[in-house]
C-alpha cells in the first residue's frame, strides 16, 4: 500500500482527494498548506489527521512514496515562479514519484529550469493531464489502436479557454491518440494579449499546424474567438475536444459528449458526465504511478519529458507567431519570450 501525501488543499486538491474512491493500492496519509485554514478544512472533510504548514517537515517526517504537487504555478500574492522550486524540493527529499498539476511551466526559463531537472532526477515525475484517463477517451482510444478507423490521417483538436491554461490537455490528448510521438515542426498564429500579465501569462489566442515524426499532421486552436463549442455550457473551460480522423472512420470526444463511426459499428456517440468522467480518471491517472513504481517498463504516460515536449511545442507556437517561421522542434526557447509577446501582442 503507498503512501501518499498532498501539498495544496485548495479546490483542486479536492478533487485529487476524492478521486481515491478509485484509488488502488495507495492511501492519502498527510496534506500541507501554508494556509491553515484551508488545511484544517481539508484535513477534517477527508479525515486526514497529520497536517503540516511546512513541505520539508512533512516530507522528512512522512517519507510519501508519492506526493500530489496541487499548486498554481506562481506564489499567492506575487510573481514568483514555484513550479521548478517545488519539484527540486521533492527530488532532494528522494521522494518516489510526483504529480505535478499542468501547467508544468508557464515561460521559457521555468521551462528550461525544470527541463535540466528532469534530466537528473531519480523521481518520476507525472504532469495531472488526466484526461488521457477518461473512461470514454480510454475506449475510443482503444478503437484506434486496434485500428477500427483505419489508419489515422489527421487530427483536429481545440480548447476554448487560453493556450497555456488547457494548452496542455489538448496537446497531451493528441499525443496519448498516436503513442506519445514527439512534434518535429509547427507553423503558429497568436493573437490577444489581455492575458499577458495574469498568473499564468499565454497570447488570447493560438492557431498552429503540427507536424509529427510519425508523419502525421495536427490542426490545433485555442481561444474563444476560433476555437469550436464542445459543450452547452458557456464557461470557458468546459470545451476541449479532440477529433481523429482515420481511413474507415472517426473518433470525435468532447467535454460533455463522444461520438465514432467505424466500418463496423456504423456512427454512435452520446452524452457524458464529465464530472463523473473526470474524478475516475484522477483515480487512473494515480494508480498509473503506482503501477510504473511496481514496474519500470509501465512509463507513466504523462511523464515529465513527454509533457514537457509538448510544453516546447506550446512554446514553439508562441515563437512562430512572433518570428513568421516554422519552428524545428525540440528547440531552444529564448529568455524573455514573454516579454517578446508583450511587444508583439
Amino acid at each position: 500500500m503507498y503512501k501518499t501525501a498532498m501539498l495544496g488543499c485548495g479546490g483542486r486538491a479536492r478533487a485529487h482527494a476524492d478521486a481515491y474512491r478509485f484509488v488502488k493500492g495507495g492511501k492519502l496519509a498527510a496534506i500541507c498548506d501554508m494556509n491553515e485554514e484551508l488545511l484544517n478544512k481539508f484535513g477534517d472533510d477527508f479525515s486526514i489527521s497529520s497536517r503540516y504548514t511546512d513541505l520539508d517537515e512533512m516530507l522528512e517526517k512522512e517519507k510519501p512514496d508519492v506526493l500530489h504537487i496541487v499548486t498554481a504555478p506562481v506564489l499567492r500574492g506575487s510573481n514568483e515562479r514555484i513550479r521548478y522550486p517545488l519539484m527540486k524540493q521533492a527530488s532532494d527529499h528522494g521522494v518516489p514519484a510526483a504529480i505535478v498539476e499542468k501547467p508544468i511551466a508557464v515561460e521559457s526559463e521555468d521551462w528550461k529550469q525544470i527541463a535540466g531537472l528532469a534530466e537528473e532526477t531519480n523521481t518520476k515525475f507525472v504532469v495531472n493531464t488526466q484526461l488521457n484517463f477518461h473512461p470514454q477517451n480510454l475506449e475510443l482510444k482503444q478503437d484506434v489502436a486496434e485500428g477500427k478507423i483505419g489508419e489515422i490521417k489527421f487530427i483536429d483538436a481545440s480548447a476554448r479557454s487560453t493556450p497555456v491554461d488547457q494548452g496542455p490537455h489538448v496537446l497531451q490528448l493528441v499525443s496519448s491518440y498516436i503513442d506519445n510521438s514527439r512534434p518535429v515542426r509547427v507553423l503558429g498564429q497568436i493573437s490577444g494579449g489581455a492575458h499577458l500579465d495574469s498568473a499564468q501569462p499565454s497570447p488570447q489566442y493560438a492557431a498552429a499546424r503540427v507536424q509529427y515524426e510519425n508523419g502525421l499532421h495536427v490542426s490545433v486552436a485555442f481561444g474563444t474567438a476560433i476555437a469550436p463549442s464542445a459543450s452547452d455550457d458557456q464557461t470557458v473551460f468546459f470545451h476541449k475536444r479532440v477529433f481523429v480522423i482515420g481511413t474507415d472512420g472517426f473518433v470525435h470526444w468532447r467535454f460533455s459528449s463522444w461520438e465514432r463511426s467505424t466500418r463496423e459499428g456504423g456512427y454512435e456517440g452520446g452524452p457524458l458526465n464529465y464530472g463523473e468522467q473526470d474524478v475516475e480518471a484522477q483515480g487512473n491517472l494515480t494508480n498509473a504511478v503506482f503501477e510504473w513504481l511496481d514496474d519500470e517498463s509501465k512509463v507513466h504516460p504523462t511523464h515529465l519529458k513527454q509533457s514537457l515536449a509538448e510544453f516546447n511545442l506550446l512554446l514553439g507556437i508562441y515563437y512562430s507567431g512572433i518570428t513568421n517561421e516554422v519552428i524545428e522542434l525540440p528547440f531552444d526557447p529564448p529568455d524573455g519570450l514573454m516579454d517578446s509577446l508583450r511587444e508583439r501582442l
